[in-house]
């Protein structure tokens, strides 16, 4: 995660073994989802770069996309 005024690296998410595809912020800005190759969508604390959640129950394919709903509450 970058600065967007300075271009200063902030945080960099470790966790994927692939290639991100895709990544999106919740709207309160607290939560950063991310797509990889290597099949798994993570759920990362925008904050510190802890790892929420990994999810992969979506029947062995590379998820290329993500977003959050606008009230924060599911992923697509």
């Amino acid at each position: 995660i970058w600065d967007t005024l300075t271009g200063r690296l902030l945080l960099t998410l470790r966790g994927h073994t692939l290639s991100v595809l895709d990544c999106d912020f919740s709207p309160d800005g607290t939560r950063v989802v991310t797509t990889s190759n290597d099949g798994t969508v993570r759920v990362w604390n925008a904050e510190n770069g802890t790892l929420l959640l990994v999810l992969r129950d979506h029947q062995s394919v590379v998820v290329e996309s993500c977003a959050f709903s606008p009230d924060g509450k599911r992923i697509v």
